[in-house]
């Protein structure tokens, strides 16, 4: 806790009124803080040496933040910290370098020793109460790097995510899942496995194993490499032009491409602008999955937001307008900031891998014909809005040509093409076309190919691959037409017609009308829809027509809400299915149970139960479903689970936790407090809820920055959080390790005397949880460790005095502890007590 005296506030204010604005570059003569300190009134020199005064300290002339600091009369200055940083565009990584640099006191001038970072000199202006620190980098170009830089030592860590997927019933044989995806880091390599094994249920039911990737990869700028066993699918393209026929399963051999993994984001803006109406000046909060990562002031009127600081990427964000610090408005909208490349001066983008098909550790049918692979893949900025591309590949000594085009035509409309070719396979072509008018849009689009799929697998989110469930080996097509049209801002209208030829024969129109009102005072969405769909087996091979309306209701707290629908449709012998549904769902705050459900419906054969609960535990997260047909009254169930096992920095933690960021830390919360809970922002726009224990919190790979930690809530506990934040910097895959202390703390008020019972100023004081400086009279606060209730006294990094306090036998008002005047005699520890002013 930091106070600067009025006496000093009234300095800076005297010496900045009428003064114009120094440069941050020192002069060639500079003079000593005696000789600045002479242009002040007599009464005013006091309060402007070993006392807190706030400064802006700059960095080769860019703001690095806001500070206290003091300054002592041989010509040195101390940081105390740094109160506000929102205007530097200096990254935290950088600002923690200096911060611990500055705290431990440096020489005013010409740097001499201990030049850390590429120091040159540090010049204190009492005309605009400046700390400039200058660099051998002050004269050199300022343009920001377009790629990270890797970690300079590398980084170590593993990170495995463990997958299971049960599911079975009265009717089937249980068959599962188990799915093993393995990322880690040595060096600036990031080595990547993953594997499955599964047993398919039913009469015919197998267990089946297979490895799809052991490989090792690093990053360039603007390319990587990867060396290994992989699935040769094109990486680093904008557009990645189609092939069909028969593919490589797995290769081992080697790819190179380009990458955007190293690449910053600039600061551009989004392709759809986002707008709000204020009624009078006015404050957005702009929250994304509940953490605020903007805030701006728009004046009163329709006002256009500025996406620029936004992250990149297609997500959803949520915009509340305060007026007056009430919220008046709050609206759910898309960004669209997509991290397509779009460099005029970086125009071909490529991916090329060669190698040998083949099949590690696997009991799946294997590949025919394995020998020699090659393909190649490249992309080519044409124009700002049109890229084409161009891919050859060579698979069991068929050639297999394909092309793409993905252009924008004016602001609002875009089409994207692909012409295709395999040897004695056929030809095939898709084209969508997407066109936004405002109120809505219009998605047309086409595509002929020939599918075989009687010896192909499906590729899953996780890598994995699972045999596609109908078979089928011949041409296909499909033609759609939709629109979606806003009626206003409750109404909306969505409508698609479609034709398909192959598997699935035929035309379906679905058309839906869409409406958020309230409903017994709560907010409610009703949805009408009538389909005409093609006849499938579900149908009983008839056309299946019908109506439904749905109703959503919102009910009691957050995260309830009630569920209704109404319909008909064709049933599995081709006759009329009247249905009805109802359902409940609520949000769980407490407990493993995140989310449970249920529904009950009623239809031609009978009546059908359904429930399902979303959970997370430490140690693992999934969902749970069990189901009741009323077509047969059979049981089905399933369940999905997920756990992190997570290595690094010499420690091992299992999580159920997300490892999505592909590079983590490990924090060990060790707390006064046994029900604290912390959270952990990570600066890219992620945040973890810590508890006291081992805890796991995904950060971004690649990036040098910083986990912030405070206190969840509104209303934070008399504690202090040490360190209160943990720098990193880690390849894709590393893992890091930082331990957090939480104490228990006190506010400390007391007057240091020295042994003639004179006021001392600026004596540094110092706790395990804090430090301030003395003011002109003595007087000091800071929080102090109620576990700890030791200060010591420091002046020039030397120990003067310290103190241990017994709070016991003070006098103590809630969290604030009264200890009167200190007296500091000898550097030993003294005891304070009521009765006795503390002496040495």
């Amino acid at each position: 806790m930091f106070r600067m005296t009025p006496l000093a506030s009234a300095i800076a204010l005297i010496a900045c009124v009428g003064m114009p604005v120094a440069a941050s570059e020192p002069p060639a003569a500079q003079p000593s803080l005696l000789a600045q300190a002479k242009g002040l009134p007599q009464e005013f020199q006091e309060h402007f040496f070993d006392v807190p005064l706030a400064v802006r300290v700059v960095l080769d002339n860019k703001e690095l933040g806001e500070a206290m600091v003091v300054l002592s009369r041989d010509d040195r200055v101390t940081l105390l910290d740094f109160t506000d940083t929102r205007d530097s565009d200096i990254g935290p990584a950088e600002r923690d370098l200096w911060r611990a640099w500055l705290q431990q006191g440096v020489a005013l001038g010409a740097c001499q020793t201990a030049c850390d970072n590429g120091l040159l000199a540090v010049h204190y202006s009492l005309q605009n109460s400046e700390l400039a620190l200058v660099t051998r980098n002050v004269e050199r170009a300022t343009a920001e790097s377009q790629f990270y830089h890797l970690p300079e030592q590398g980084s170590t860590g593993v990170m495995l995510r463990n997958q299971l997927n049960l599911s079975g019933g009265q009717d089937q044989d249980m068959g599962g899942r188990y799915g093993l995806q393995a990322i880690a880091s040595l060096g600036n390599w990031t080595q990547t496995a993953n594997m499955q094994a599964n047993r398919t249920g039913g009469q015919y039911g197998q267990t089946q194993y297979a490895l799809h990737e052991l490989h090792t990869q690093t990053e360039r700028e603007g390319s990587f490499v990867r060396l290994g066993y992989f699935m040769p699918t094109a990486e680093g393209l904008s557009r990645q032009p189609r092939t069909f026929g028969a593919s490589p399963d797995t290769v081992m051999g080697v790819m190179l491409g380009s990458s955007d993994s190293l690449a910053v984001e600039g600061t551009k803006a989004a392709v759809y602008p986002l707008y709000v109406t204020a009624n009078r000046e006015a404050v957005v909060e702009i929250y994304r999955d509940g953490v605020l990562i903007n805030t701006q002031q728009v004046q009163p009127g329709l006002q256009t937001l500025d996406t620029r600081p936004l992250p990149g990427g297609i997500y959803d964000v949520e915009v509340r307008l305060l007026e007056d610090g009430q919220e008046t408005s709050r609206t759910d909208e898309l960004v669209y900031k997509p991290n397509n490349w779009r460099n005029p001066d970086q125009r071909w983008r490529f991916n090329i891998f060669l190698g040998r098909e083949t099949q590690l550790l696997s009991s799946w049918d294997p590949q025919p014909d394995a020998g020699t692979t090659a393909g190649a893949a490249v992309n080519y900025l044409l124009h700002p809005r049109a890229v084409v591309g161009l891919s050859a590949r060579q698979v069991k000594a068929r050639n297999q040509l394909g092309t793409s085009l993905d252009l924008g035509v004016g602001s609002a409309s875009n089409l994207y093409a692909n012409l295709y070719k395999t040897q004695d396979h056929g030809t095939g072509m898709d084209v969508q076309a997407l066109h936004n008018y405002g109120s809505g849009n219009l998605i047309a689009s086409h595509n002929r190919s020939w599918l075989d799929n009687r010896n192909t697998y499906e590729t899953l989110i996780d890598g994995t691959q699972v045999r596609q469930r109908y078979l089928y080996n011949g041409p296909v097509s499909n033609s759609s037409l939709a629109l979606n049209h806003r009626l206003s801002s409750t109404h909306s209208l969505n409508a698609r017609y479609s034709y398909t030829q192959g598997q699935i024969q035929g035309s379906a129109i679905d058309l839906s009308w869409l409406r958020h009102g309230r409903l017994f005072g709560n907010a409610a969405t009703w949805q009408l829809s009538v389909f005409d769909r093609p006849a499938s087996i579900s149908s009983g091979n008839e056309r299946n027509r019908g109506v439904d309306l749905r109703v959503t209701l919102a009910v009691g707290g957050q995260g309830k809400s009630l569920n209704a629908s109404l319909g008909t449709r064709t049933d599995r012998e081709g006759n009329s299915d009247r249905n009805a549904s109802i359902g409940y769902q609520q949000q769980l705050q407490s407990g493993p149970l995140t989310s449970v459900s249920a529904t009950a419906t009623t239809d031609t054969y009978g009546i059908g139960l359904s429930g399902s609960g979303r959970f997370h535990t430490p140690l693992a997260e999934g969902d749970v479903f069990l189901q009741r047909s009323s077509y047969n009254n059979a049981l089905t169930g399933a369940l999905n689970l997920t756990s992190n096992l997570v290595v690094g920095g010499g420690k091992v933690v299992l999580t159920g936790s997300s490892t999505q960021q592909q590079a983590g830390m490990i924090i060990d919360v060790e707390s006064d407090l046994d029900t604290i809970t912390l959270r952990a922002d990570d600066l890219s726009g992620t945040g973890t809820i810590l508890k006291p224990g081992r805890n796991f919190v995904p950060v971004s790979a690649y990036r040098d920055s910083t986990v912030q930690f405070d206190f969840q809530g509104n209303h934070a506990p008399a504690a202090n959080i040490q360190p209160p934040r943990a720098r990193y910097h880690l390849n894709k895959g590393g893992v890091a390790y930082s331990k957090v202390r939480v104490m228990k703390t006190m506010t400390v008020l007391g007057r240091l005397l020295d042994a003639n019972g004179r006021p001392m100023k600026g004596q540094h004081i110092v706790n395990h949880a804090s430090r301030s400086v003395t003011e002109v009279d003595g007087f000091f606060s800071l929080e102090m460790s109620e576990g700890t209730p030791t200060l010591e006294v420091r002046k020039n990094d030397q120990r003067v005095c310290a103190f241990t306090l017994d709070p016991t036998q003070l006098n103590r008002e809630n969290d604030v502890l009264m200890v009167g005047d200190l007296r500091c005699v000898t550097a030993e520890v003294a005891v304070a007590t009521p009765a006795v002013e503390t002496a040495g």
